[in-house]
């Protein structure tokens, strides 16, 4: 089960660096961050739970950049405002789950604003 999204005001934990792969690498779909060269099954279950936390991490505040830019793009202040329709076609989801994340977005930039920066870590 994963574990909760950090709160504001408790600190972010850093997960392991996501390193790039090589083209080649990447290419080969049996390649997995160099996961298949592992053998011992302790580093083997280390690494790749280092990897599985980075990936939520990275998701999660992949999700957190969405739910802002759906609120900025909905900000009534816009001339260009986009509706909850309109943010939600171009995002792939759902009208109701675009309102949500609008709302999340605001609620992220709030807290944001009291500490002078728009960033939600």
């Amino acid at each position: 089960m994963a574990e909760p999204t950090p709160r504001r005001n408790e600190p972010r934990l850093r997960p392991a660096p996501l390193l790039f792969e090589p083209a080649e690498a990447a290419s080969d779909p049996e390649h997995f961050f160099d996961l298949e060269s592992i053998d011992d099954p302790r580093a083997l279950l280390a690494r790749a739970t280092e990897l599985a936390q980075a990936f939520r991490a990275a998701a999660d505040r992949a999700v957190e950049f969405q739910a802002m830019a759906a609120a900025q793009l909905a900000d009534p202040r816009r001339f260009d405002r986009l509706t909850p329709a309109d943010i939600a076609e171009r995002a792939e989801w759902t009208e109701d789950y675009a309102k949500k994340m609008v709302e999340y977005g605001r609620d992220l930039m709030s807290g944001a604003e009291g500490r002078g920066s728009a960033d939600p870590v």
